[in-house]
């Protein structure tokens, strides 16, 4: 008896001295997994039909996953020890953690690539909807006017919002000046600020007061106000990770504050600014409130952004889905899918260019150095 316990203790302290690697998935775990679904599946059936008056198909899921938790922890518990019992918890509650964050997203996306592809021809990209009228095909016309008029329009506003969102940050995180904390204070108001208010500011002051009209410009500013505090508030919490032993080492080789940021600290969080940028472009690609009021609409192409109505594709999805005929339902359906394919091509490009490092030399810096000698 006490040789068995003996060898019981040795097995377990072995069990416990054994490094854990984080991201492995043994056989062990799947064959725990899938055996704890199942008891924890006929606990649940137990006491919902025999043992509990409980009812709906939410407690049931509860119910259920609950009792996932601890049939699996007892079960890996008595395998491999109580370090791996609690490793495997861990591993298990953050992988539903991130799957109630994946798969409703891929579930929105299956559904609208299932609405929209039935109308996505090439000409969708290159007509707009001049010759189409309520009872035309679906696959009829396009929105390319929609398609030039949001990619002008979130063009202008990140020529607005990001050059002020980081220059903002800068001071913010690194002058740190007087009136750093009211700027921030101003900063996080505008977060709050909800999108049809930044599109009736726009329309009163930019349209009625100034008696301009409503044009893709007007648009951008609305966006704008959108982008700026989104930019300024990303860019700022990546401005603080760049390690102060940088800033002092260029400072302590006389370089000034001013050529300190530009030269070591923008570079060094180039990525994470590219990120910020990111963000607020999805911050604002999709809004429609603040279009409604400052853009106007238009059903034909107007590639000037400065005079005349012009479309969005968020626009024209809200102006579409109103219609009780099928085949405009259609075409917004498939203006939704344009415009979820048009941010996954501009987050890769922007992801692509962001993703360099600190220390990478383009062609043309290369070239310039080649040429004084010092490359």
């Amino acid at each position: 008896m006490a040789l068995a316990l003996r060898r019981r203790r040795n097995v377990t302290e072995a069990v416990a001295d054994e490094k854990i690697r984080i991201r492995s998935v043994e056989s062990i775990d799947v064959t725990v997994m899938i055996g704890s679904a199942i008891a924890s599946f006929a606990l649940s059936q137990l006491l919902y039909e025999t043992f509990l008056p409980l009812s709906g198909a939410l407690g049931y899921v509860v119910v259920w996953y609950v009792l996932f938790l601890a049939v699996s922890w007892i079960a890996v518990r008595e395998l491999r020890g109580n370090v791996r019992a609690k490793d495997h918890l861990a591993r298990v509650v953050v992988w539903s953690g991130a799957s109630m964050a994946i798969v409703p997203l891929i579930l929105i996306v299956l559904y609208v690539v299932g609405k929209g592809y039935h109308a996505l021809r090439p000409q969708f990209f290159a007509e707009d909807q001049r010759y189409v009228g309520a009872l035309s095909d679906a696959t009829e016309g396009g929105g390319a006017h929609a398609i030039i008029g949001t990619i002008q329009q979130v063009g202008i506003a990140s020529l607005i919002a990001v050059p002020l969102g980081i220059t903002t940050a800068v001071y913010l995180n690194e002058v740190k000046g007087r009136l750093a904390k009211p700027l921030r204070t101003v900063v996080d108001a505008m977060s709050a600020v909800p999108s049809i208010v930044a599109g009736l500011f726009i329309y009163a002051a930019w349209i009625l007061a100034l008696g301009n009209q409503q044009t893709g410009l007007a648009g951008s500013l609305a966006l704008s106000v959108l982008f700026l505090p989104t930019v300024t508030r990303t860019a700022e919490v990546v401005l603080r990770l760049v390690p102060g032993g940088l800033r002092e080492a260029s400072l302590a080789l006389g370089g000034t504050e001013w050529r300190t940021t530009s030269r070591v600290v923008l570079p060094t969080s180039r990525s994470g600014l590219v990120t910020a940028v990111i963000l607020g472009v999805a911050r604002v690609i999709g809004e429609t409130a603040p279009l409604i009021l400052t853009v106007g609409g238009a059903f034909i192409m107007n590639w000037n952004p400065l005079a005349g109505k012009q479309d969005s594709l968020p626009f024209f999805v809200f102006r579409l889905i109103r219609f009780p005929q099928e085949s405009q339902i259609a075409r917004a359906w498939t203006g939704a899918l344009v415009l979820m394919i048009l941010v996954l091509v501009l987050f890769v490009i922007a992801r692509a260019i962001g993703g360099r490092g600190p220390d990478h030399i383009g062609r043309l810096k290369k070239w310039r150095l080649q040429r004084k000698g010092l490359a």
